[in-house]
């Protein structure tokens, strides 16, 4: 068996951005910007209007390590090898010839410039692939840090360096052109700005140098205060104003007219500014970082300030707890280690919501006075109830080392009301005492809090009081390592590094059950609707408590690493557990065994499954994203079986992002699902189902145009096209050419002139004859079968083709709907001719046997259906 049976890999979310700059591009036919971003081994393509992603490039085997674009094809480096994407997807290049790894491109009309670690730069021709001309450099004395190529500057490209110079070369004749002396600093940005013949230069002292270089002349300097500059551009849309990023996430605004700083955007980004620009001729700023976001900032305030329009931004460091917030399993809350607790939407990105980072400041907050505007640190873990979200906060958490546990509001999108903390301590920090576990009640109205000293209080969420404890004093010797409140508030249970667990009352706090552990617990879980109790214990092994007998109902074992995190199907029939080894195991309660097992590449530190049962959320070490895994078992038949103690799991690779459904290719149906099931014409109601009522239709006509009296009218002249054939599908009559030996002897047969579909019945041609009678319409397809009689010129023969092509049309279950209105209107018009000729009655009752038989095939399938949805409507599931 390879990898899972139960989950495959379905996407990712969070994913947006990393520390390389994006890349820009309009779209001439759709007239709009797109804006790329490398995430790992893919890069992602948003729309600047909305931000939404509207494609995902196939994966590479290794990091980008460098992203560019031209007006065709989108570039991408990994390792030592470049990869050309069409469609922003398929890769139909790869250019090979590095000896080391590429970190510098850039598209130079029908070539690539690319500049590996070594100091070698080649150019590519980007269609046959080949090297059109490579330069090494000496890394001592000029080694490639940026490259542009100066506007209106045929085949000119300028090379700055680590060591402060730049070099402005012909790469078409292969000339270094001139050599200017740099700034006595490293070059780090090379930026075209509005005007011809001027460049930004950005420097790692900070500087910024606005040069001319035709005449090298530097026109003005700038000095940022925030170390390097990662990034430039320069506004288009009529202001002189030039951006700079910074590596702490500041941007500084410059005045090019005044020569003057005229604003910051303080904390644009919580990590450097990997790359900023501003759209042409808009008043529009895109940036990204490393901090896994994207935003696009407006101008449009007095001051020159800019305001975030719109953004997309995940998780800055790895998340380390999520969790399905409601039963519509389409939002997933996630606690980062940057502090943040975040919404991720299963459904699609703009409904995504940061519930933002705490702030450390207690009362002080109300009179005004902020003693200490920390933030928080990181949660590491939570609890979430819907119950009572509407009127009070239902989210509660831990953070480390921290003693006071917050409350968050998830339809502000806010930190909450309260910060709980326990008076036995009189706020003393030193005592070196944090919260551990943390459980809200079903109802939303108290939240239950342990600590490392042993405690277990009791909070009212709705306002922050304090309600009790469990224990006289202490509810554990030890730090209370999991905690849970069972679904209706009657018991409270918990587990303790003292190696006991504790079942208690709910209401009076008092002691009902202590139950021995084999080993310490590092985390517990508690299925509310079945009453199962699951303890992670650190000799890797779990027990399954039975909350009404109170007896440990089932043990597992097989991890070989410290067990990171549970979850229950939503019927508890699964237990799902990840662990430091890098598997993910799923446990099958009923029988006691390991159903199923796979590896992953980082270890899963937090699981989660969806309430509805459709999807295991998981978070990964070093990893940013939240992964997706489909249930296989509610879309197919999937044969569990317990796996061997010797069975060696297999890897699968993390789900990657999808684009929306909008974008993906539209689904075409076959002409016939399965040869079993009867299929339609899909042809319009128009052109069969008044087959029968045609006289009727004629004569109410002929009624109406009777009661107008119609002008006279001039005859027509002589048409100047040619003559079609009468149809719905338009087709020139094309004149016959006579022949020379042609008889003039009138032949009377010729008077009676057969159609195509006549010809075809006559040849027996059953499939053509149909494809003929589709194209006509109600009146025409009369004509035609009024003509297969012998008193219209017809023969018996003809009409016994037609008979047999109806018969063929019902045995192979097509146009179901178009064999019966034709058959109807024959029989209307040929009943008593067929009557009395013996063929056209043997061939009529085998048409009538494949009738009926279709016919009751039909019907059963009809009245399964039927029965089973009265079933589904009457029957209590």
């Amino acid at each position: 068996m390879k990898g899972s049976v139960i989950f495959s890999g379905f996407r990712a979310l969070g994913l947006y951005s990393n520390h390389l700059a994006h890349v820009l591009r309009f779209h001439k036919k759709h007239r709009e910007f797109y804006v790329l971003t490398a995430v790992g081994q893919c890069f992602h393509t948003y729309n600047v209007s909305k931000l939404g992603i509207v494609a995902v490039s196939n994966a590479l085997p290794e990091d980008i390590s460098s992203l560019a674009a031209d007006r065709m094809l989108v570039y991408a480096a990994f390792g030592k090898l470049i990869s050309a994407f069409a469609k922003n997807k398929e890769v139909v290049h790869t250019y090979t010839g590095h000896q080391a790894d590429v970190h510098l491109l850039l598209p130079f009309g029908d070539h690539l410039i690319s500049v590996d670690k070594d100091n070698v730069v080649i150019i590519w021709d980007v269609e046959s692939e080949d090297t059109y001309l490579q330069i090494s450099y000496d890394k001592a004395s000029f080694e490639v840090s940026a490259l542009m190529h100066p506007s209106t500057y045929l085949n000119k490209i300028l090379f700055g360096s680590s060591q402060g110079s730049l070099q402005l070369w012909n790469i078409k004749s292969n000339k270094l052109l001139f050599t200017f002396p740099g700034w006595a600093s490293a070059v780090t940005v090379l930026q075209q700005t509005p005007a011809v013949d001027v460049v930004g230069v950005g420097l790692a002292s900070g500087q910024i140098i606005i040069h001319n270089i035709r005449f090298d002349e530097t026109l003005m300097k700038f000095q940022q205060d925030w170390g390097p500059v990662t990034a430039l551009s320069f506004r288009t849309d009529g202001h002189p104003i030039m951006a700079s990023g910074s590596p702490i996430g500041h941007i500084g605004l410059w005045d090019l007219e005044e020569k003057k700083f005229v604003t910051q955007m303080r904390n644009a980004h919580t990590t450097a500014i990997a790359g900023l620009t501003f759209l042409q001729n808009e008043p529009l700023l895109i940036t990204n970082g490393a901090d896994n976001a994207i935003r696009v900032w407006i101008f449009d305030v007095a001051g020159g300030d800019g305001r975030l329009l719109r953004q997309r931004t995940g998780h800055s460091a790895p998340p380390t707890k999520i969790q399905h917030h409601d039963q519509s399993s389409l939002n997933i809350l996630s606690a980062g280690q940057d502090g943040t607790l975040q919404s991720f939407s299963t459904v699609h990105e703009r409904f995504n919501k940061s519930l933002g980072h705490g702030n450390n400041y207690l009362a002080s907050k109300k009179k005004g006075v902020r003693n200490d505007t920390a933030k928080l640190p990181a949660i590491t873990t939570f609890a979430s109830e819907t119950a009572r979200q509407s009127d009070w906060d239902g989210i509660i958490a831990c953070h480390r080392g921290f003693l006071v546990t917050t409350t968050w509001n998830y339809q502000r999108g806010s930190i909450g009301a309260h910060k709980l903390e326990p008076e036995r301590f009189n706020k003393n920090r030193s005592l070196n005492v944090h919260a551990t576990a943390v459980d809200i009640t079903s109802c939303g109205n108290f939240a239950v809090i342990a600590l490392s000293s042993g405690h277990i209080d009791v909070y009212n969420m709705q306002s922050g009081f304090h309600r009790g404890h469990y224990g006289k004093d202490k509810a554990h010797a030890g730090a209370v390592r999991g905690l849970s409140v069972d679904a209706l508030n009657q018991l409270t249970v918990s587990v303790g590094a003292d190696r006991l667990l504790k079942i208690w009352r709910f209401r009076s706090k008092e002691l009902l059950h202590t139950h021995s552990l084999p080993a310490a617990p590092a985390s517990s879980l508690l299925h509310r609707d079945s009453g199962m109790l699951a303890i992670a214990l650190d000799d890797f092994t779990i027990h399954i408590l039975d909350m009404e007998t109170r007896r440990t109902v089932r043990r597992f074992s097989g991890h070989r690493g410290q067990i990171n995190d549970m979850t229950f199907s939503p019927d508890g029939r699964w237990l799902i557990t990840a662990s430091m080894d890098c598997t993910i195991r799923t446990w099958d309660l009923p029988s006691g065994s390991l159903v199923d097992c796979f590896l992953v590449d980082a270890a899963a530190v937090s699981l989660s499954m969806s309430p509805t049962g459709n999807f295991l959320a998981s978070s990964h070490v070093d990893g940013l994203g939240i992964y997706l895994w489909s249930n296989n078992t509610l879309c197919s038949l999937v044969s569990l079986r317990p796996l061997p103690a010797d069975y060696e799991p297999t890897v699968i690779m993390l789900p990657g992002t999808y684009a929306d459904s909008s974008e993906m290719a539209e689904y075409i149906s076959p002409a016939q699902l399965d040869e079993h099931l009867i299929t339609l014409s899909l042809l319009p109601d128009s052109r069969w189902k008044n087959l029968l009522h045609l006289d009727i239709i004629k004569m109410c006509l002929k009624g109406h145009y009777r009661s107008f009296k119609i002008p006279p009218k001039l005859p027509k002249a002589a048409p100047f096209f040619i003559p079609t054939i009468p149809g719905l599908v338009p087709q020139f009559a094309l004149p016959s050419t006579p022949s020379e030996d042609q008889s003039k002897i009138v032949n009377l047969g010729v008077l009676a002139q057969k159609s195509t579909f006549y010809l075809q019945l006559e040849n027996a041609l059953d499939s053509n004859s149909l494809k003929l009678l589709r194209e006509l319409g109600p009146s025409a397809i009369e004509t035609e079968l009024r003509a297969l009689s012998p008193d219209m010129g017809g023969d018996v023969r003809v009409m016994q083709s037609f008979l047999k092509m109806i018969s063929s049309i019902l045995q192979s279950k097509r146009d179901f709907d178009l064999a019966q209105a034709y058959l109807a209107l024959f029989l209307k018009l040929h009943l008593r001719f067929i009557a009395d000729q013996p063929e056209l009655m043997e061939e009529a009752e085998s048409v009538s046997a494949h009738l009926e038989e279709t016919w009751m095939s039909m019907q059963m399938l009809l009245n399964q259906n039927i029965c089973l949805l009265s079933y589904i409507k009457s029957a209590l599931l």
